[in-house]
Formats: C-alpha cells, structure tokens, sequence
C-alpha cells in the first residue's frame, strides 16, 4: 500500500512579529490534520480549520472558502509537530492542545531549548504561556502515522540540536518537506541563537545528508520567508548549494 498522499491540502499561515509560517497539513480524503510549528496566532488558525472564519491562511492549495470545502470531509487535528523549539515556533502550543486535545512532537534535543521560550520572548517585549511540554519525542529516521498523513522525519541539526525537517511524499507530485529553519530560500537558518547549539558546519551537513539527496522538485516549506525547491537552492544557495562549494565556504 503506497504511503504517498494523492492531493495534499496545505495552508500557510505567517503569524508573530517574526513572521513564522505555520503550515497547516490536511489529506482531503479523510480530512486528517497536522498542524506544523503552530508558534503564534492560534485564533486564527483555530478559526481556519474549524469553520473557515477569519482572515485565514497566507498561502493555500486547498478550499478559500466553507462553500467550496463542502464535499470534504470536515478537518480533525490528529497531531501537532514542531520542527524545533525557537518560541516564534512554538510559544503558543498549549493553546492548540487545548484547544484539540492531541499530543505534541518534538525532538528531544530541543527539549532543554523549549523551556526557555519565555525568557526568549521577553527580549523581544513579547509575553508566552507557560512552556508547553512534549507529549512525545520526534525521532529520526522513521516514518510517523499521523492518521492517514505519514510524514518522514530527518533529524538536521545545526539552527538548533533538535531541529527536523519533516518529508510528504505525494503520489504523481511532487514532495514536500517542511524543514523550518534549515534553510531558506537563498540562505540558511542562524547557528547564532544563545542556547540553541547552533553551528553552520553541523548545519551545512544536515542539509547535505537530508536534504539534497531528495528531488529537486521537492517543495521546500521554510519557516519564514519564500518557499523554494531543492533542485532550485542546490543550484542557487551562496551558502549551501553550488556557489558555496565554487568557492570554498563548504567541504563536502
């Protein structure tokens, strides 16, 4: 049985004073949902999925409007999943699982990291819940059933220890990976953030191990910024990609 979704709905919410993207992953067969570094904006998200009120998503492939979702089936969150524990991703979990009553995946590596969000915030003049606590560890190398939507996780540190790009692979599509702050588009995350573990050789690596071996039509959903492909930053990144290696800034 082939673990590829046909037609994925995503939707992207640009939330915070950081400009995160929350992306929201729906299979508009069984309306199946994962929320992806729901960080900020929850009532705005919250209204989306549950009935299409509010000014809604940034960017969608899906439904714009309740009258054109009708002949789907209506959205059930099954799990909510960060790429790394930075607060603009994170801050604001223990609103969505309040609000949906799901467990939270996160990679151990960034547990330390996510109880500092709200020291993190204050630097920014920002106010955060209390810290939201992982209800279960986001591991490598495997691949996790989020009701009908599977997702493969690649552990890629470097931004911070416990960042992870997650991978959908589409069915007569292409893929999608949702890597946060890995990289950008034309650039790569910070490895400068106190408390994070950040470190571009370590950075540089993740992406060329996880990332690059994937097709170059994969679409890249970044954490902030454009979205991109690999085949297009593998040509193109300064930093990473081919002009790095022309001249000199990576070893590998």
């Amino acid at each position: 049985m082939s673990m590829a979704m046909r037609e994925p709905w995503i939707d992207h919410f640009v939330v915070g004073p950081l400009q995160m993207r929350c992306s929201v992953l729906t299979d508009p067969a069984t309306g199946d949902t994962v929320i992806i570094d729901g960080g900020d904006e929850t009532g705005r998200i919250i209204d989306w999925i549950d009935a299409f009120e509010g000014p809604g998503p940034d960017w969608t492939t899906g439904p714009k409007n309740k009258a054109s979702a009708d002949s789907m089936p209506n959205r059930k969150v099954v799990a909510l999943v960060n790429t790394h524990a930075h607060f603009d991703h994170s801050g604001f979990i223990p609103d969505l699982k309040a609000r949906y009553g799901v467990d939270w995946y996160l990679h151990p590596d960034d547990f330390y990291l996510q109880t500092l969000v709200q020291a993190s915030a204050r630097k920014y003049g920002l106010r955060l819940p209390e810290p939201a606590v992982a209800d279960q560890e986001l591991l490598p190398d495997r691949t996790y059933e989020f009701g009908s939507i599977n997702l493969e996780v690649f552990h890629t540190p470097g931004h911070s220890l416990g960042s992870c790009s997650l991978l959908l692979r589409v069915e007569n599509g292409a893929d999608h990976v949702f890597v946060g702050d890995v990289l950008f588009a034309g650039s790569v995350g910070r490895t400068d953030i106190p408390n994070s573990g950040g470190d571009f050789e370590m950075l540089a690596r993740s992406i060329h191990t996880h990332l690059w071996p994937l097709e170059d039509s994969t679409v890249v959903h970044t954490g902030h910024g454009p979205i991109t492909t690999i085949g297009y930053e593998k040509r193109t990144n300064p930093f990473v990609g081919e002009p790095a290696h022309r001249g000199g800034m990576v070893g590998f």
